[in-house]
């Protein structure tokens, strides 16, 4: 059975919208503010490399599909040729090499997807994906870059309503010459 992992850049108040600046968040791109160092970029390359499978949800999907396919280099190629998965109900016909859709019931779609993978299965962004995952208890693993700072307002990674999951730090350490933390939990 693979192993579900979300991989989030967060601020220390848990809003995790538009890190890189690609979307209408009035603070978009914060994460670019602050050097992640070799040992950041490092810890997102292993990751990438870790994977068996990338799952996204639509949004998510569609910033990545217009951005990667052009870009050269190991964390390009690597995200390029994994099979990638887009949770959605509109998106029929993706175009993005090795791009499969799960419409319909994401749950059940995603737990078919885990009980069909060996490895870790690696959820970027994908904010309501990542609430229904949660809310349905199928998250094994939680990465989280934490960046210094307080954005006051946005989305954040855990919304009202779900019910109480128990995790334990598996790893904490920090990277770059900002103090970015990264913590790794893992269920309990």
């Amino acid at each position: 059975m693979g192993k579900l992992v979300v991989t989030e850049f967060v601020s220390i108040d848990g809003v995790f919208e538009d890190p890189g600046g690609a979307e209408d968040y009035e603070h978009g791109g914060w994460t670019f503010q602050y050097d992640r160092g070799e040992d950041g970029n490092r810890f997102k390359i292993d990751e990438l490399t870790e994977a068996q499978v990338q799952l996204l949800g639509r949004r998510t999907y569609e910033g990545f599909a217009e951005a990667w396919p052009s870009r050269e280099g190991p964390f390009a190629d690597k995200l390029n040729s994994d099979p990638k998965y887009v949770v959605s109900n509109t998106l029929t016909d993706p175009a993005w090499q090795n791009t499969t859709v799960i419409s319909g019931d994401a749950v059940k779609g995603v737990s078919q997807l885990k009980d069909q993978t060996e490895g870790t299965i690696l959820v970027s962004g994908s904010g309501t994906l990542v609430a229904t995952l949660l809310a349905a208890d199928l998250v094994d693993e939680l990465r989280l870059m934490v960046f210094p700072t307080v954005l006051g307002r946005g989305k954040r990674l855990f919304p009202d309503g779900i019910d109480r999951l128990k995790f334990e730090l598996a790893d904490s350490h920090t990277v770059g010459s900002d103090g970015i933390l990264v913590l790794i939990y893992r269920r309990a």
